[in-house]
């Protein structure tokens, strides 16, 4: 379970795809990009280009066959999804703790715009006993790197909690790398924050 670099420590994506989408008005996940791939799609495409080993957490009701999960992703049940994220957190870790990894990404469903790059040197911060997590002109973003010291932490979450109150509890912990990606901010939460995100993602001369 390392990255495709052998420098990057040991780090698995783990890409969080439980919601109900709410405000989207529809499954987001299924959302189409300018592209031609799906939200999630391009999202799990977008890890397994840095990780070599990449899990998705679904809902217990979801139907795999219409998400467009690439092959090489292990698929990850949460029981209690729409209990909030907090659980299905929980789900993703519970299922990573016999691993050898160093360290878990937390990467979102709708945030396919992070670029490669960003999430490698991203991981090579990657430790056991530590955080790591990128900043874009001082707003803090996405994925979050847990180290396996915080593991039993996230198991015990509940609700919507995420790996927030962690970050805002270990400072001396955390590592922030800052960086020129706005891909680490941008979200689809809404179909109009989707509208955004592609064309700022165009404009900007991305794929």
């Amino acid at each position: 379970m390392s990255s495709i670099d052998s420098q990057i420590p040991k780090v698995f994506a783990l890409v969080l795809a439980a919601g109900r989408s709410r405000r989207f008005d529809g499954d987001k996940r299924k959302a189409l990009l300018p592209c031609g791939r799906t939200l999630l799609t391009a999202s799990l495409e977008t890890a397994g280009k840095v990780f070599t080993q990449t899990s998705v957490v679904l809902r217990e009701d979801d139907e795999v066959q219409t998400l467009g999960i690439p092959s090489k992703v292990t698929i990850i049940r949460s029981e209690h999804a729409d209990l909030g994220m907090g659980h299905s957190l929980a789900a993703g870790i519970t299922a990573a703790l016999d691993s050898s990894a160093d360290a878990v990404a937390i990467l979102l469903a709708d945030m396919p715009w992070i670029q490669p790059q960003t999430l490698r040197d991203l991981a090579r911060l990657a430790d056991p006993q530590r955080i790591a997590l990128p900043m874009h002109e001082g707003q803090r973003g996405h994925p979050v790197i847990i180290g396996r010291r915080f593991w039993r932490q996230l198991l015990a979450l509940e609700g919507d909690q995420g790996a927030k109150a962690l970050i805002i509890n270990s400072p001396a912990l955390c590592d922030v790398m800052n960086c020129e990606d706005p891909g680490v901010l941008r979200d689809a939460d809404t179909r109009s924050a989707l509208a955004i995100a592609c064309r700022q993602h165009l404009t900007a001369g991305r794929d």
